[in-house]
């Protein structure tokens, strides 16, 4: 289970798969270049920092991953945690944060818990996801339009009450670059699909703007010549109160690589057949995301999007993620220097097209027309993902998925009284109609459980047998619709057969499944019910109904007759 995948791709591996692997790597490090520098900016540091991680990480999770043709790197997804996490705690936070998630990645693979992440619901991840793609969107109006501002606000309503009080220094030239790099994206596929659009549009508006001489702003005039080299890893001093202050922040780190990089692996297993390994996946991003911070990386992931173009291409091992990783570090070396010179306009043309293509608004419109309880989580996702943080969203989200699920599987569970059917000799279903099909004891009542008997159905369960009018001399409970019981329906049942036992009734359960019996059993409630008071089967349990009724009965006209002797 914890083998690379390289390892068994390279098994029978053909000089054919190898040149298609290559050219698929060459062409992949080509898209990541401009979207590592364009997420490294948005995300609040320097552009080398999106290279680094996209050479070190890109590198680490091709070589040691469970998936095939996952590509990783900086992504979008992480844009709106990585600009709060800087703003707040600085880059040097940021360092120690993403250490401690690339940590809790290896954790929750070395558990096997890459199962466990898949579960997140729908809703959350289209809610954030849109939202993720709302606020990029609106983090690029500022170079997109070639505003002459200071820094951006962070927060949201804020951000645009500036852009539009600056709307009036707006740059046509931004204007025209941006326009003509969108264009160029959308159109180029027509033309090429080996050579990818965003690249293109990246080389033909720097050309541009170098030979007409636009006064635009660059990478070069806002931050600097990009260094032409890999730094030196540096260990991060961590102090205890470094580690507790950063706690949330990476764990959110840690929770949406886990999602982004396992939905993207599964996105790829679906394209080319196979299957990946969901923990040894985890693993190795939590590794990448241990080692590419020591060389000035920011957080990293599966990226879908590179994941989609190396399949694309031909990329069918972890050989292609390999040579995307080299070939990033090849054009940063030789390269690097000339990156100063792309405008922040046609960077920002690119993560509009990037947010975009993430907000998935056909599916969000989708999930609107589903259930209200899914919408409202959605909503929720959505709004506090551009509003308040994505780490609260994805909280948030989480904690009502989870509230409105015990809420669906509550009104699932019923409990009814099937005593009538018995009476009349009809039954629920057509197996039961031998069994039901007969004279209901006298004092016996019957109710049926249909359903988890878990903390969101015991009060419908107290309240329903809380409506007993009469005290029966023998109540059988029928469970064999009770797949699985927790301590709070052990609770509510113990408080059944205590408040029976002071009404001199006697509980009977019938059916009970492997489940509820384990925990009946571990418990102690079935020594309270009495094992000779629990039965397989609903005849069994029926006719010992009878006989507790018919002992009862007996026992009550004794002593009717000791006190009329006695009054005689």
């Amino acid at each position: 289970m914890f083998v690379p995948e390289i390892v068994s791709t390279l098994r029978g591996y053909t000089r054919r798969q190898l040149l298609a692997d290559l050219q698929a790597g060459v062409i992949v490090g080509i898209v990541a270049l401009p979207l590592a520098i364009a997420f490294a900016i948005a995300s609040g540091v320097t552009p080398d920092r999106g290279l680094y991680t996209a050479i070190v990480a890109g590198f680490i999770i091709s070589a040691f991953g469970g998936s095939r043709v996952q590509i990783g790197g900086p992504t979008g997804a992480f844009v709106v945690i990585v600009y709060g996490v800087v703003q707040k705690y600085g880059v040097d936070g940021l360092t120690v944060a993403t250490l401690m998630a690339g940590v809790l990645l290896i954790a929750l693979g070395a558990a096997r818990m890459g199962a466990a992440i898949k579960f997140i619901p729908h809703p959350v991840v289209i809610g954030f996801t849109s939202g993720i793609a709302v606020v990029i969107f609106s983090s690029q109006v500022k170079d997109v339009l070639g505003l002459r501002m200071g820094a951006v606000p962070a927060p949201f309503f804020e951000k645009w009450q500036s852009y539009v009080a600056h709307l009036g220094s707006a740059s046509w030239y931004a204007v025209a670059l941006a326009a003509a790099a969108m264009l160029i994206i959308q159109l180029w596929p027509a033309v090429s699909h080996r050579i990818p659009g965003p690249f293109i549009a990246l080389i033909g508006t720097t050309a541009a703007a170098r030979m007409l001489r636009l006064p635009v702003e660059t990478i070069g005039s806002r931050f600097g010549a990009i260094s032409a080299h890999l730094p030196h890893p540096v260990v991060p001093h961590l102090s205890f109160t470094d580690v507790t202050t950063l706690v949330q922040p990476a764990i959110a780190i840690a929770l949406l690589g886990a999602v982004e990089s396992l939905l993207s692996a599964v996105v790829a297993d679906g394209m080319i057949g196979t299957r990946h390994k969901s923990n040894l996946e985890l693993v190795a991003q939590g590794a990448a995301n241990v080692v590419a911070p020591l060389f000035g990386g920011i957080p990293a992931t599966g990226a879908i999007a590179r994941t989609a173009t190396n399949i694309r291409n031909g990329g069918r091992t972890p050989v292609a993620g390999i040579t995307h990783a080299v070939t990033l570090l090849l054009i940063t070396l030789f390269f690097g220097r000339l990156a100063a010179l792309i405008p922040m306009a046609t960077l920002g043309a690119i993560l509009v097209v990037v947010a975009y293509n993430m907000s998935e608004w056909r599916t969000f419109r989708s999930e609107l027309r589903g259930p209200k309880s899914d919408v409202i989580v959605l909503l929720a996702t959505f709004f506090l993902t551009v509003v308040v943080d994505l780490t609260v969203a994805i909280e948030v989200g989480m904690v009502l998925s989870a509230f409105l699920f015990m809420r669906r599987m509550a009104e699932v569970t019923s409990v009814t009284m099937i005593t009538r059917e018995l009476a009349d000799g009809t039954s629920l279903d057509d197996e039961d109609a031998a069994t039901l099909a007969r004279q209901l004891p006298k004092g016996v009542v019957v109710y049926e459980i249909n359903g988890p008997l878990f903390f969101g159905a015991a009060e419908r369960f107290r309240n329903v047998l809380g409506e007993i009018r009469e005290r029966p001399r023998a109540l059988v409970v029928r469970m064999r619709h009770v797949p699985a019981m927790d301590s709070t329906g052990i609770h509510a049942l113990r408080e059944l057969v205590r408040r029976s036992l002071r009404d001199r009734t006697v509980v009977i359960l019938a059916e009970v499944s492997d489940q509820p019996r384990t925990v009946l059993q571990s418990s102690g409630l079935l020594d309270e019910v009495g094992p000779h008071n629990v039965f397989d089967t609903l005849d069994a349990a029926m006719v010992h109904a009878g006989e507790v009724a018919s002992h009862a009965r007996g026992n009550t006209g004794a002593h009717k007759a000791a006190a009329t002797g006695a009054s005689h």
